[in-house]
């Protein structure tokens, strides 16, 4: 069941489908962008 939830297109930053395969590329970057930036404030604020 695990399996299924696997990205098979190498565009989730987690690992897991999120359903980024079927965005542009345009698209794909802007929002890996904003989870980066997401992640670098959750890093800050744990810190």
């Amino acid at each position: 069941m695990a399996e299924a939830n696997k990205c098979g297109c190498g565009r989730s930053p987690s690992g897991k489908c999120i359903g980024w395969h079927g965005l542009s590329e345009d698209d794909y970057q802007k929002r890996l962008a904003a989870y980066q930036a997401r992640q670098a404030e959750k890093a800050t604020k744990a810190a």
